[in-house]
């Protein structure tokens, strides 16, 4: 089995470090940091923290480079998704493409470059430390079901979802994969920019009471985008944020939004708040929070330029 992870970020060097070291699957790593690149062609892809491991996929910034796949494992900012998919989906002709974005909306994107598309959630979080080496901070499941536009088959979903558990990355194959991605996105959406906006850690947000209700409003809303669309969540959003903010879960974890702030880097909000709000109009479910944190977290970013 040939798996390409394309964005070897935080997530992607997750899956890509674990899933090479399997033996009987082979790992590509596509990302345009040539540092990075670099670094893991000569000493390996390094996770520390939750989890130590040293993989050795083979990494490029070429994506002419990327030999045809039987997966790939799409992990880039949802705002890089378009160009990555145009650049490498050459190597995805015969092969079904998973998506493990933030966000809604990130399977279309994918589905207008590759014929079978596996709608992915997953949990597990860390940050880039240095080239070559990720800080592993949230370990976490992650779930793999068809986009139903265009389906990857039961068979290649589960072959998927195996071999990221055999590699310590548990995952699971499920019929409709709606409930988790929507609960993720309700979570993220929730908590990630309140941390971007207020420099607070997930657990340090929870703590503060005026916080915390703003959180819970805007799950509300969330949940309300869910049930116009017929989904049924696997789990209350409330539960997980509360168990992250537990001191052995992810109460020190600065959320992605957070650290692309601090880095002055354009923030997933669009796909997030701005996508739940997006949804919201479509189906005629007011999101004022919503639309007042995308516009929050748009002015932060304005105010870089």
């Amino acid at each position: 089995m040939r798996i390409c992870v394309v964005g070897c970020g935080a997530v992607g060097s997750l899956f890509a470090a674990n899933l090479s070291t399997l033996e009987d699957v082979e790992v590509w790593a596509f990302d345009l940091n040539q540092a990075h690149v670099d670094a893991i062609n000569e000493r390996g892809l390094q996770l520390v923290g939750a989890g130590a491991v040293l993989g050795r996929p083979t990494a490029t910034s070429d994506a002419a480079a990327l030999p045809p796949c039987d997966y790939g494992i799409v992990a880039t900012k949802a705002m890089h998704a378009n160009t990555a998919m145009a650049a490498t989906a050459h190597a995805f002709a015969d092969g079904a493409v998973a998506s493990v974005m933030n966000g809604v909306g990130n399977e279309e994107t994918i589905a207008a470059h590759v014929e079978r598309v596996i709608r992915g959630t997953t949990f597990p979080a860390g940050k880039i430390l240095e080239p070559g080496v990720v800080q592993w901070d949230v370990k976490g499941e992650t779930t793999f079901g068809p986009f139903e536009p265009k389906p990857a088959s039961r068979q290649e979903i589960e072959r998927l979802a195996g071999a990221c558990s055999r590699a310590g990355m548990p995952a699971t194959a499920v019929v409709d994969a709606r409930p988790p991605q929507w609960r993720k996105v309700i979570f993220n959406a929730s908590t990630n920019p309140i941390g971007a906006l207020t420099g607070l850690t997930h657990g340090r947000v929870c703590e503060d009471p005026a916080l915390r209700a703003l959180v819970s409003g805007l799950v509300d809303e969330g949940k309300a985008v869910a049930r116009a669309q017929g989904i049924v969540l696997d789990a209350d959003p409330e539960d997980l944020i509360d168990h992250a903010a537990k001191p052995e879960v992810a109460y020190g974890h600065k959320a992605s939004m957070l650290q692309d702030v601090e880095a002055r880097r354009r923030t997933e909000i669009d796909y997030l708040n701005g996508g739940i709000a997006r949804f919201g109009r479509e189906l005629g479910v007011p999101t004022p929070l919503h639309d007042a944190i995308t516009a929050l977290v748009k002015g932060v970013e304005a105010s870089w330029t």
